[in-house]
């Protein structure tokens, strides 16, 4: 776990380093691109082979270029290095490194590291999870747990850059519902540590965006779930989640019946 923090800690400070020359490019599919992204992606990829040279690696620039093959089975990572581009582009702070260990087509393990906000989150499904401070990382970490929905305004967290109508439907119908726009997974984050109840997306997303936040939420004591609450199916042809409902409160979930 400590090496691993120490990989993501290092692509965060990377990223830092192009904040005001980010070298903004397009990819094939039209969403762009940075000297950012592809610097961090280099410096997890490297660290992951060494620490785990057995363990494959799926991540999202490198996948970009040579289409992954399926991993049906065993352990892999998945790593998004730079989750938030358009936020990054802009000038936000809400941009993440994430690093997820899948086993047997689950997120076991994650970490979410926000370099401008110099916080990093990281989980073990079944052993908790916590949040540590990238300017004091001596210290000792800070437990974080989700909370109980609460019953009056529920806190729920949908895409600054990706709201689309069917998630905005569902919102809608929530009674009693705060609305709040955050970019990349930090929204994962502020569900683990309670301080929002919900995160929906009703629309196509890859498997290294959520990944890692899965593992965060569930290790807190949250769920993350298809949204008629089948579980989610990593590791497809596409490496596509088709749409997922994350909770802070499992308990207290609206789930969508088809």
């Amino acid at each position: 776990m400590d090496e691993l923090t120490r990989i993501a800690a290092r692509a965060a400070e990377t990223i830092l380093d192009f904040v005001t020359k980010p070298g903004v490019r397009s990819k094939a599919d039209g969403s762009p691109v940075t000297a950012a992204d592809e610097a961090a992606e280099a410096i997890i990829r490297d660290g992951l082979k060494q620490l785990a040279p057995a363990v494959p690696v799926i991540s999202e620039e490198h996948a970009a270029r040579e289409k992954p093959k399926p991993i049906t089975g065993g352990s892999y990572f998945l790593v998004d290095p730079l989750d938030g581009t358009r936020e990054f582009i802009a000038g936000r702070d809400e941009y993440t490194v994430n690093i997820a260990l899948m086993t047997d087509g689950a997120p076991l393990f994650g970490i979410i590291c926000a370099p401008a906000l110099g916080d990093l989150w990281r989980g073990i499904v079944g052993r908790g999870a916590e949040r540590i401070s990238l300017a004091h990382r001596s210290e000792a970490p800070t437990p974080v747990h989700t909370r109980p929905r609460p019953k009056c305004e529920a806190v729920v967290l949908v895409s600054r850059s990706h709201l689309e109508a069917r998630t905005k439907s569902y919102v809608d119908g929530l009674p009693g519902a705060k609305l709040v726009q955050s970019g990349s997974s930090i929204k994962f984050c502020r569900l683990a540590e309670g301080s929002a109840d919900l995160y929906p997306r009703l629309a196509p997303t890859h498997d290294w965006d959520i990944a890692a936040g899965h593992a965060i939420l569930k290790a807190a004591g949250g769920s993350v779930t298809a949204p008629d609450g089948a579980p989610l199916v990593y590791g497809s042809n596409d490496l596509l989640i088709p749409a997922f409902l994350a909770w802070g409160d499992p308990a207290r979930t609206v789930l969508i019946k088809d």
